[in-house]
């Protein structure tokens, strides 16, 4: 016992010399045009930039070095170094403007969506060029890649469709007809499935992409503003703007598998959702709270929620160290 105590103490003497590795999660802050750097082990702040106006949806590279954060009320883009916690560069994507869907294709490209332009673009982040192309559809605002990266599903909100980008070619290959008002857009693990959130009623369609057609329509509370997989690929999640709650299902199954209370209030503004790589926490922007709840979703309660800056909102997580200012400390 002995021993052990005093091993005790030699590690809590000793940890602190050597760095946390531990997850970071960004938060575009769109109430105040600023980036959060969250340290998630202690759920403290270590960075907090400036941004374009009305940051929202958030990438990471492919090497977890860079964050990608879209300007919705403008023309650009921003590029973060994430260890660093700095800006290396803004890039201008007009006459696109209102970007909102983000990811990255590769190491250095970029796939953005413009709602107020109602097109898409793929930009290099080296030289910050770009190529873009129209829909044709209204309200084209979430994205989704194919895991493999040949393809990209725009949802367009105001035309109830689906479009479809030929990444390769750069050239679009249709529109998927789902009706409604679709705008969350989650891709299944294995590729072969697209599932689309209704914001005109509580539900998600699920298309099979080999025939393009909705083979399943789910119901979810009110309303599926977003939708998430888990990196396992069993679970699809859908948070639910006007209930303040969390849909679960088993996408194998396409069957509903659980749901979980949040705030339970549309006042929560509840919004992006983004799951740990073991695939048992989600974390879910409460936007009109300033907050972000860090959710269990084997026990299905809210473990804790991490203050952000005004109108947190677009999410990501990246594996790295975030070190505390010296005025948190």
């Amino acid at each position: 016992m002995k021993r052990r105590t005093l091993a005790f103490w030699a590690y809590c003497i000793l940890a602190p010399a050597f760095p946390a590795f531990a997850d970071i999660m960004i938060v575009g802050n769109k109430g105040e045009d600023t980036v959060s750097f969250i340290a998630l082990d202690s759920g403290r702040e270590c960075a907090r930039l400036p941004t374009g106006k009305a940051p929202h949806e958030i990438s990471i590279s492919p090497d977890g070095r860079t964050a990608a954060v879209v300007a919705y009320g403008s023309t650009s883009i921003d590029l973060f170094d994430v260890r660093k916690q700095r800006l290396l560069r803004r890039m201008d994507l007009a006459p696109n403007a209102g970007p909102h869907g983000i990811a990255w294709i590769s190491a250095n490209r970029i796939a953005i969506t413009f709602d107020r332009t109602n097109s898409f673009a793929v930009a290099d982040r080296r030289d910050g060029s770009f190529v873009s192309l129209p829909t044709g559809q209204r309200g084209s605002h979430m994205l989704a890649v194919s895991p493999d990266r040949s393809r990209a599903y725009v949802t367009n909100i105001l035309s109830g469709t689906v479009s479809v980008i030929d990444l390769k070619r750069m050239a679009k290959v249709g529109n998927i007809a789902t009706g409604g008002n679709p705008e969350a857009i989650a891709v299944s693990r294995n590729g072969k499935e697209l599932w689309v959130g209704d914001n005109s009623g509580p539900r998600v369609h699920v298309i099979d992409l080999a025939s393009g057609s909705v083979v399943a329509t789910l119901p979810t509370d009110p309303v599926a503003i977003r939708l998430a997989m888990t990196p396992d690929g069993r679970t699809a999640i859908a948070s639910n703007f006007q209930s303040g709650t969390l849909t679960l299902f088993d996408a194998g199954k396409r069957a509903l598998a659980r749901k979980i209370a949040l705030s339970g209030s549309a006042r929560a503004m509840q919004v992006t959702i983004v799951v740990s790589r073991n695939s048992r926490t989600a974390y879910v922007a409460e936007t009109g709270r300033d907050q972000v709840a860090e959710v269990d979703l084997r026990a299905g309660t809210v473990l804790r929620r991490i203050p952000t800056g005004k109108g947190g909102d677009g999410l990501a997580l990246v594996k790295g160290n975030c070190s505390l200012p010296n005025k948190a400390q």
